[in-house]
C-alpha cells in the first residue's frame, strides 16, 4: 500500500529537521509531570503573564472598548474608564475606518498605527523614518549567520526553509562579546562550503545570553555587513528589558544613521520589536512591526506582495503596538498609574536578574555572567566526567540529562543549552528571570540543593576538583 499523503515519510525533510528546544523533550516532560500533579515552574519560555506578571491597566482598558465599542454608547462609561482610555479607545478605532476588530486592515498593518511607529522610532533614535516601510506583524519572530548560542527560531526558520544555518560564537568569557575574527572565520567556512550567505542576525539584548552590545561592537558589526554585503537583521524585542546602566540600549539603526555616508545609504537593516516583552509582557497578543532600512522599493513590492498571502496581521495585537509607542503622557489621568506599574515591573525584574545570577554563582560547577538586558539567565554546568557518561549511557546529551534530572526533583522546567548551540564539551542551561520575587530565594535554594547533590553523586573526589 503506497503512502498516504500526511505520513510520515511523505512530509517535507525542512519540517523533520526543524527543532525548536524552548518547547521541546524539556518542555514536553514537564506537561506530562504536570498533568500527574507535580508542581511545574516553566521558565522555559518568556512568558511574563504566565508566571503572574499582572497586565499594564491603561493599555487593557483601551483593548476592552475597542473588542467591545458598545461600551462606549453606554453612559457610564465614564464611570468605568478613564477619560484618557476612552478617547484612545475611540483614536483606534477611528483608524479602522469604522470596521473594528473583527475587520481585515491592509497587509502591512493599519496606516495610523505604522505612522505612531514612525514617530516612535523618530523619537528614539534622532531620525525620520517611511512608515511605507514598517510592517506590522503577529509577534516578531538563504545562509544566515546566527550567533550562538541562539535562539532557536532562528535555526528552526532557517531549516524549516531550507537555507543554511552558519554559526558565529560570542564570547562567554567576555560576557558574551563579539568577536569579529570570528565572524570572519564563520563566513570564510560557510563560503568554502559553497554557501553564500545573505545575512547576519544579531540579538540585542541578548537571548539566551542578556548581554547588551555595545555601540563599538555593533559599529563594528555594522561595517562588517556592509564590507561583506549582508542583511544585518536586529532582533531588538527586548530593548525595554535592561538592568544595568553602563550599556543603555542602542539600536542597531541609530548607530547606522549616526555613522553617515556613504555606509547609512548603503547598508541593508531589517529591525524588529514586540509587545510580548518588555514591560508589557503581552505574548499573547501577538503585536510587533519589523522596519526596512535602505531596501530597494521592488524587493519592498515584493515583501508586501509576500505579507497580503496572510490577508492582515490581527488587529488587536496592531493596536498593542501603537499603545506600546504611544504609552500615556504627562498630563494623561493614567500617566502616574502607567509610570508606577512599568517602573515597578522593570525594577522587580531588575532585582531578579542580580538575585539569579548570585544564586546561580553561589552552586558547586556554576558560573554565571550577569543578566544585562532581555529576561534570561544562561549560566554554564561544569558537568563531571561521570555525569557525562551517565548521560552517554541514557542515550541524552549531558546538558538534556542535566536539565531532565533537574525538573523530576524540583519541578524547575528549563532549556538545556544545546537546545540553543555552544561550544563542544560545554554545557548550559536557560531559564527566564520571570517567576515571581518573592518566590526566587525558594526556587533559587532549590535549584543549588538539586544542583549540589547531583554534584556530589557524580564528581569523582580522587581526580576532578570542585570549583
Amino acid at each position: 500500500m503506497s503512502p498516504k499523503a500526511l505520513d510520515h515519510d511523505s512530509i517535507n525533510e525542512n519540517v523533520k529537521r526543524a527543532q525548536y528546544a524552548v518547547r521541546g523533550e524539556l518542555y514536553l516532560r514537564a506537561s506530562e509531570l504536570q498533568k500527574e500533579g507535580k508542581k511545574i515552574i516553566f521558565t522555559n519560555v518568556g512568558n511574563p503573564h504566565a508566571l503572574g506578571q499582572r497586565p499594564l491597566t491603561f493599555p487593557r482598558q483601551v483593548i476592552a472598548l475597542c473588542q467591545a465599542p458598545f461600551l462606549l454608547d453606554d453612559p457610564n462609561v465614564g464611570l468605568m474608564f478613564p477619560a484618557d482610555a476612552i478617547a484612545r479607545a475611540k483614536h483606534y478605532l477611528s483608524l479602522t475606518s469604522g470596521a473594528g476588530l473583527g475587520a481585515y486592515s491592509d497587509s502591512r498593518g493599519i496606516p495610523g498605527v505604522r505612522k505612531e511607529v514612525a514617530e516612535f522610532i523618530q523619537r528614539r533614535d534622532g531620525y525620520p523614518t517611511d512608515p511605507e516601510l514598517i510592517y506590522l506583524t503577529d509577534g516578531a519572530s538563504k545562509g544566515i549567520l546566527v550567533p550562538v548560542p541562539q535562539y532557536p527560531l532562528y535555526s528552526a526558520a532557517i531549516s524549516l526553509y531550507g537555507g543554511s544555518f552558519v554559526p558565529y560564537y560570542l564570547e562567554e568569557t567576555a560576557n558574551w562579546g563579539l568577536d569579529i575574527n570570528n565572524l570572519l572565520q564563520s563566513v570564510a567556512q560557510a563560503r568554502s562550503k559553497g554557501i553564500t550567505v545573505r545575512a547576519m542576525v544579531i540579538i540585542n539584548p541578548g537571548n539566551p545570553t542578556g548581554q547588551c552590545l555595545s555601540e563599538a561592537n555593533l559599529k563594528e558589526i555594522i561595517r562588517f555587513c556592509h564590507r561583506e554585503n549582508l542583511v544585518l537583521l536586529g532582533d531588538e524585542v527586548y530593548q525595554q528589558n535592561i538592568y544595568q546602566d553602563e550599556r543603555p540600549f542602542l539600536s542597531s539603526r541609530k548607530v547606522l544613521m549616526d555613522m553617515g555616508q556613504p555606509i547609512s545609504k548603503e547598508l541593508q537593516l531589517i529591525s524588529f520589536h514586540t509587545v510580548s516583552k518588555g514591560y508589557w509582557g503581552e505574548c499573547g497578543q501577538r503585536g510587533g512591526y519589523y522596519e526596512m532600512t535602505n531596501i530597494p522599493p521592488e524587493t519592498v513590492d515584493e515583501i508586501y506582495k509576500v505579507a497580503s498571502i496572510s490577508l492582515s496581521p490581527n488587529i488587536a495585537g496592531q493596536i498593542f503596538v501603537g499603545l506600546m509607542v504611544t504609552p500615556p503622557r504627562p498630563g494623561d489621568i493614567s500617566y502616574e498609574g502607567f509610570v508606577r506599574e512599568s517602573k515597578g515591573i522593570l525594577e522587580s525584574l531588575r532585582r531578579r536578574a542580580q538575585l539569579m545570577t548570585d544564586g546561580f554563582n553561589s552552586c558547586r560547577n556554576v558560573v554565571c555572567n550577569f543578566t544585562e538586558g532581555a529576561m534570561y539567565s544562561f549560566p554554564q554546568i561544569r558537568l563531571p566526567p561521570k555525569a557525562i557518561e551517565a548521560a552517554q549511557k541514557a542515550g541524552k546529551v549531558p546538558d538534556v540529562f542535566y536539565c531532565l534530572k533537574l525538573l523530576e526533583a524540583t519541578g524547575i522546567s528549563t532549556v538545556p543549552g544545546s537546545g540553543f548551540g555552544q561550544k563542544e564539551g560545554v554545557f548550559h542551561l536557560r531559564t527566564t528571570i520571570l517567576p515571581a520575587e518573592e518566590e526566587m530565594p525558594e526556587i533559587m535554594g532549590s535549584f543549588k540543593k538539586f544542583n549540589d547533590e547531583f554534584m556530589e553523586q557524580y564528581e569523582d573526589h580522587r581526580g576532578y576538583s570542585r570549583m
